[in-house]
């Protein structure tokens, strides 16, 4: 009797937020991990077993060799410029290796480090905490790695941001789509009280185009599959050591840095 009050409380408790009965029965019935929708792909989509990435730090010196992907980021993903720094909406940006890499830190760290401004954005983890944490199903990840959102699902209740160890996650607390500069019509606009991230550009990947961002970046950022040991990111891992951003948390990053 104590055990089926119980779940009738975790229940109601959930639902007084507005989430509904259905999707709150799904949540406690379910493991966390959420299966994308079925698509028809094209034959020119490009795909893997495990996306993932590498990026040299060695090629991008400064905050200068950064903007060309954040740039073409903002604008293909139709991200609003907010005056207010504290609705800024970021998908890729530039952070500090303290803020980046704390468990990574060091008394005497080298100083080319220290002063480096590093590329940033959603690592797309093997076991995203986001994801379980989600009451509506909004945010999942797809069988080849990416973690993706709905939008439309999105009830804003920002579960996964407090989940997300990485900051990585951004919430539209007003409309951003007067915010625009120039609407980009091959991607959605979002809406007020959603949140939203980098999607690795599955978008294109589904058109057989590779991420904007690795596609401006010169050499310095590469794309591939994790799962497959003769892809060029794989060879890149190979020949270089890289770091992850906060290990030891075992949410399994995809995103590399060479350093």
């Amino acid at each position: 009797m104590k055990s089926s009050r119980r779940s009738f409380l975790k229940i109601a408790g959930i639902s007084a937020l507005g989430i509904g009965a259905k999707p709150v029965l799904d949540v406690l019935a379910s493991s966390g991990e959420t299966k994308a929708p079925i698509t028809m792909k094209r034959e020119d989509a490009l795909t893997a077993k495990r996306w993932g990435m590498v990026i040299d730090t060695r090629k991008l010196q400064s905050e200068e060799d950064l903007e060309p992907m954040i740039e073409v980021c903002d604008k293909i993903h139709n991200i609003p410029k907010f005056e207010n720094p504290r609705h800024e909406i970021k998908w890729i940006w530039a952070e500090e290796f303290k803020h980046e890499f704390p468990m990574q830190e060091a008394d005497f760290l080298d100083d080319r480090l220290k002063h480096m401004s590093f590329l940033t954005l959603c690592n797309h983890c093997e076991k995203p905490p986001c994801v379980r944490v989600c009451p509506t199903k909004a945010t999942f990840k797809r069988e080849d790695g990416i973690v993706l959102m709905d939008f439309h699902r999105c009830i804003g209740c920002r579960f996964c941001m407090a989940a997300c160890p990485f900051g990585s996650r951004s919430f539209n607390f007003r409309d951003p789509r007067p915010f625009i500069e120039k609407t980009y019509p091959e991607f959605p606009t979002r809406t007020k009280g959603v949140v939203e991230k980098c999607n690795f550009c599955a978008e294109r990947l589904a058109v057989g185009k590779i991420p904007a961002c690795v596609e401006v970046s010169n050499g310095a950022l590469t794309f591939g599959d994790l799962d497959d040991p003769e892809s060029e990111v794989r060879q890149v891992l190979r020949k270089n050591y890289t770091i992850r951003r906060k290990p030891a948390l075992g949410t399994g990053p995809s995103v590399f840095y060479i350093v």
